[in-house]
């Protein structure tokens, strides 16, 4: 089916939402929270535990029993009440990401306490919108110290609505700001996928929003592709990428293919290919690649297609560059739990 559509379904016996574009599956957002007790995005009040001397960061007592590992140390002691947001998926027997940088997030806008600023999304670029978006966000936001950012999704949406969206956000931000006494507790639960896919796919707006049909709209299928290690590449050429626990390893291949340009055609098919596969399976952490072996003068070329398929993505991705061994090596943020796991297949 052509168009932007977005799908609200179970998988697995699981809360499912899937974004598709002309048929291709751009994402899935799965319910984590039979697998983990604090998914990605819940906030909680924990306790300073004890510095990890060399490890850059200190664990933090939170609630379900969990440990946190916040890296933002400096002024913090033992004992110490914080506020902290859960930022990513946890590998089995390994603290939860935290970090003490909130982010308040609904439709149209993002709250930031401790990151002062009113901000509108540069995907608004109409001179006159931009301006009526500031003045409102001043208005409904005047008195606070917190941040604020518009998202794009305002563009197409009233200013009532943004108004009272933007008071909500303020209101829950300025309540979990001030419940610092008791011991670890969630304050606010990490979103359903449902409500995920609604507050986060709103720009572009889909061209239909089905409710089930997983099945009929292929969903079913790409994950059972996503749940084996091998992507087909144009011209025969295929990508490996196998997790282990030290790293994510990524292979390409040219297959059959033995012309003079078949391996950079497999490489930059592959680098196009890689963040849309990496972001469906919700993996993360160390990254390398095994290109296609091909001429040091092609790197450079190889390593902007790996950059331009990189914008536009949520999680945080560095690059590190080539290694002595001609691999290249990356690192993104597990800002997910890995499908496998979701799914029943282990880590």
């Amino acid at each position: 089916m052509k168009g932007r559509v977005v799908l609200l379904d179970h998988l697995n016996g699981l809360e499912a939402a899937a974004l598709m574009e002309d048929g291709q599956l751009l994402d899935l957002i799965l319910d984590s929270s039979d697998v983990v007790p604090l998914a990605p995005g819940a906030i909680c009040r924990g306790v300073v535990g004890r510095q990890m001397k060399g490890q850059g960061g200190v664990f933090v007592d939170l609630p379900e029993g969990e440990t946190g590992f916040l890296r933002e140390v400096k002024g913090l002691r033992p004992g110490q009440t914080v506020i902290c947001q859960v930022s990513g998926g946890a590998e089995s027997g390994k603290a939860v990401p935290v970090s003490l940088r909130l982010l308040f997030k609904s439709r149209y806008a993002i709250v930031t306490p401790g990151a002062p600023g009113l901000n509108v999304s540069r995907r608004i670029q109409e001179e006159d919108a931009r301006a009526e978006l500031k003045a409102l966000a001043e208005e409904v936001m005047a008195g606070s110290e917190m941040g604020l950012i518009l998202r794009s999704a305002c563009e197409s949406a009233a200013l009532d609505d943004i108004a009272d969206d933007i008071g909500q956000m303020r209101a829950l931000a300025e309540a979990v700001g001030a419940d610092l006494e008791g011991g670890p507790e969630l304050l606010v639960d990490a979103p359903g996928p449902h409500e995920e896919a609604w507050r986060d796919w709103a720009d572009p707006a889909p061209d239909e929003v089905v409710e089930g049909g997983f099945e009929d709209h292929g969903v079913l299928d790409a994950v059972d592709a996503l749940l084996g290690p091998r992507i087909e590449l144009p011209s025969g050429a295929h990508m490996m990428i196998e997790p282990t626990r030290a790293l994510i390893a990524v292979d390409v291949n040219t297959g059959r293919d033995t012309s003079p340009a078949a391996a950079l055609k497999a490489n930059i098919a592959a680098a196009r290919e890689l963040p849309r596969q990496l972001r469906l399976r919700g993996l993360g952490g160390q990254i390398t690649i095994d290109f296609a072996p091909v001429p040091k003068r092609d790197r450079q070329a190889l390593e902007q297609q790996l950059r331009a398929a990189l914008r536009g993505e949520s999680a945080e991705t560095s690059l590190a560059g080539w290694t002595p061994l001609g691999n290249f090596e990356m690192q993104r943020k597990r800002d997910r739990v890995a499908l496998s796991v979701l799914m029943g297949g282990g880590a």
